[in-house]
């Protein structure tokens, strides 16, 4: 039998129960008002960012850059002649063990 819904019809909450909807329902609105801040102030990052002037880079730090790319790549390539290096060593050892 299906139970009918009426102004008489009463139910049972413990304290518990009640104090942990309060807590999630206040954690919930938090949580909302803490976005919507975070939003505005990404709204204003960005119209910021959208009045400041466009970067210019000179030849001069153009240079260092790539004089910086060129010398990590040179770098590189001694490190990597290094371990071909010791790669040969280890194989030699390996070899002379058998």
């Amino acid at each position: 039998m299906a139970k009918e819904l009426n102004e008489e019809t009463g139910f049972k909450v413990s304290v518990k129960t009640l104090i942990g909807i309060a807590v999630g329902i206040t954690t919930i609105v938090g949580f909302w008002f803490a976005f919507q801040g975070d939003l505005q102030v990404m709204r204003n990052d960005i119209e910021d960012a959208k009045k400041l002037p466009d970067p210019v880079i000179d030849r001069v730090e153009y240079d260092l850059k790539d004089q910086l790319v060129r010398q990590t790549i040179m770098d590189t390539q001694d490190d990597v002649d290094e371990i071909k290096d010791d790669m040969d060593r280890i194989e030699a050892k390996i070899d002379k063990l058998k």
